[in-house]
């Protein structure tokens, strides 16, 4: 059973909010979190990650930046991950995680590319990808609820 999803990317606050905020708007009912490898803790989420969210009627506002801990991954039935290389740290660092952590794009197989100091329009190429992934693991975690 899936009730609970961590999304993981490096600084928590760009690539991962987004994809927080996109699952817990399409899966109420299910815990939804987000964490970096390398956070910005307490900061809060990259004002263009703000806007491009709202555009689409998502709010990050509240969002602040949180480290990735063995006790979030503990924590999470499925971890997903905005790169390949995040994936293959966790495993490494967090062994028990092996088969829970995925690349959130796996569809394509592709890394969703880090928008950040980036002009807007990075921020909604992201913003696409991670939407295309969210749409993507939605109905496989429908299913295992």
């Amino acid at each position: 059973m899936i009730r609970s999803v961590l999304v993981v990317c490096t600084g928590n606050i760009c690539r991962s909010p987004i994809g927080e905020g996109l699952l817990r708007w399409r899966l109420p009912g299910v815990a939804v979190a987000s964490a970096g490898t390398s956070a910005l803790v307490g900061e809060p989420a990259d004002a263009l990650a703000i806007a491009v969210s709202a555009d689409a009627g998502i709010d990050l506002s509240a969002h602040r930046a949180q480290q990735l801990t063995a006790a979030l991954i503990r924590g999470a039935d499925i971890v997903l991950t905005m790169e390949a290389s995040q994936k293959r740290a966790i495993v490494e660092r967090y062994p028990f995680a092996l088969g829970r952590v995925f690349p959130l794009d796996k569809q394509c197989g592709m890394d969703v590319p880090d928008p950040y100091m980036k002009p807007v329009d990075a921020f909604r190429q992201a913003y696409s990808q991670i939407e295309r992934g969210v749409n993507a693991w939605v109905p496989k975690i429908e299913a295992l609820r």
